[in-house]
């Protein structure tokens, strides 16, 4: 009766029951491993009260424990809520009183932030991962169950990352995680033999839905890695013949920056998927240099969350595109006015598919708001596609400024930025200018050993840029914020650089 996540494991264990499933250091989990602590934790969550439409927390970084109580969770038609891992005790707080979280599974280092989210929240139970959990796990029954699940039912509440505002639970069934894995399956031709590396964080909707869950459902390994270290990285490509990843931008530069880059043996990768923010010219230069081409793709938490793929095959002829479509995916390009965009012309990004989410829990008016015509979800990203169709992301709708009457898109800005020798990152706002009425501002990050002054990087940007797109500063930082997934919080940029005397 269950057609959702939680009966994946069933349905993996019948299948290939002795194949190996997950590999944590120096542990493995073959699927019927997994699907009989899936049943035990299950059963004792049930014990603790959590039934139907229950939601049930977890906070801790990549480990198995995170995929059985998602498993565990949608067994029992109950809601998963996976919690980010930097989130401070307040922040976690609200993300559990807002989704009136029952039960919270937490590993040891996240412990005293949990405790005291927990106790502001004044709800949820606490279970520590451990002795606790593993006690829990070996006095319950391993005994199949089979609650009525069907593919509209709530799986998760994955809150977006809040960079605006408060963060909002975007609310994803059964049927939107398993369409969004069967579009990865179609576009990415994943295998029964694929031995994916998960670093991308499994609270952070890309490193879950476009690689580990995927790979689980066509019978693959997931090698699960708690933090990412691009030595370790390497060394785990080489060791266990790695043969699918997903990382952002920055992880890949820092992959590619460490001695060991040029002597790892590679040659094992054939899927390399990168997003979470547009990839730098360079990023693909490097990569191709050594044989490997990137997928890189477009998505969203709203839509769990792909949302446009370009195939290795294209990276050079479609170099910094986003892609088409996924398989199962519908886009239109909107103008301000509503119209939809022509080729060239930029717009914002809506999308339609079975992956794109119900709406934000407990949010009626913010979800009204997300959807255009009540059918499109509004993404807030801007791009333009070529005469072929291929997608090009520009901004966020938000982050353009306007200057002299012209529309900026900083992504532009920084990526001609990031071909100058010297810079290891950079964001480029808009301040308030008297003349202009607001002009660009770089803040940028010089990589050791290197020195580079305004005038170089602006000279640099001269010959690349149109002079109405040029910042007309440049301030030097040690660090960029950013989230948990890789992307630069704008705002907290403005905050402090947003001044218009640097």
């Amino acid at each position: 009766m269950n057609q959702g996540i939680g009966s994946w494991s069933a349905r993996r264990a019948r299948k290939t029951p002795d194949r190996i499933a997950l590999v944590h250091e120096d542990r493995t989990w073959t699927y019927r491993d997994l699907h009989e602590r899936v049943l035990r934790l299950a059963h004792a969550l049930r014990a603790q009260g959590v039934g139907r439409g229950d939601r049930v927390a977890y906070l801790g970084p990549n480990h198995p424990t995170f995929l059985e109580t998602l498993f565990a969770t949608g067994a029992l038609g109950a809601v998963f809520v996976p919690l980010n891992t930097r989130l401070t005790a307040p922040e976690l707080a609200y993300n559990l009183t807002d989704s009136g979280t029952r039960i919270l599974i937490h590993a040891e280092p996240q412990g005293g932030t949990a405790r005291e989210a927990a106790r502001q929240a004044d709800a949820p139970r606490l279970i520590p991962l451990g002795p606790a959990y593993e006690d829990l796990l070996t006095t319950a029954t391993p005994t199949p169950l089979d609650e009525p699940v069907t593919p509209d039912d709530p799986c998760m509440i994955m809150y977006t990352s809040g960079t605006t505002g408060r963060p909002k639970g975007a609310v994803l069934t059964h049927a939107n995680i398993t369409w969004n894995s069967v579009n990865v399956l179609v576009d990415t031709d994943l295998a029964g033999d694929e031995v994916t590396l998960v670093v991308a964080p499994l609270f952070h909707t890309a490193g879950l839905n476009m690689t580990c869950l995927p790979t689980l459902l066509k019978g693959g390994r997931a090698i699960l890695h708690s933090a990412f270290d691009p030595d370790q990285v390497l060394h785990t490509i080489e060791t266990h013949r790695v043969t699918c990843m997903f990382g952002v931008p920055t992880m890949y530069d820092a992959m590619a920056a460490r001695p060991r880059w040029a002597t790892t043996d590679l040659t094992s990768l054939r899927t390399l998927n990168c997003g979470g923010a547009p990839v730098p010219a360079r990023t693909i230069a490097a990569y191709l240099a050594r044989g490997l081409a990137f997928s890189q793709g477009y998505g969203l938490t709203e839509a769990s969350p792909g949302v446009l793929y370009l195939d290795a095959s294209q990276t050079s002829a479609k170099a910094g595109s986003a892609g088409v479509p996924h398989f199962f995916t519908d886009t239109r390009l909107v103008a301000p006015d509503g119209t939809d965009a022509a080729p060239g012309e930029r717009g914002e990004i809506l999308v339609q598919g079975p992956h794109v989410m119900t709406g934000y829990w407990n949010r009626p008016a913010d979800t009204e708001a997300a959807f255009a015509d009540g059918r499109w979800l509004r993404t807030g990203d801007v791009a333009r596609t070529d005469a072929d169709g291929y997608a090009y992301i520009v901004d966020r709708v938000k982050d353009m400024y306007v200057s002299g009457g012209e529309n900026v898109y900083p992504a532009e800005v920084e990526d001609a930025l990031l071909t100058h020798p010297a810079v290891a990152e950079c964001a480029v706002i808009g301040v308030a200018d008297p003349v202009w009425g607001e002009s660009g501002r770089a803040i940028v990050v010089l990589r050791p050993g290197t020195d580079a002054t305004e005038t170089d990087l602006l000279d640099h940007l001269r010959a690349r840029l149109a002079k109405y797109k040029i910042p007309k500063s440049v301030v030097r930082a040690d660090t960029l914020p950013r989230t948990a997934s890789g992307k630069l919080v704008k705002p907290a940029l403005r905050r402090t650089y947003g001044d218009p005397t640097p």
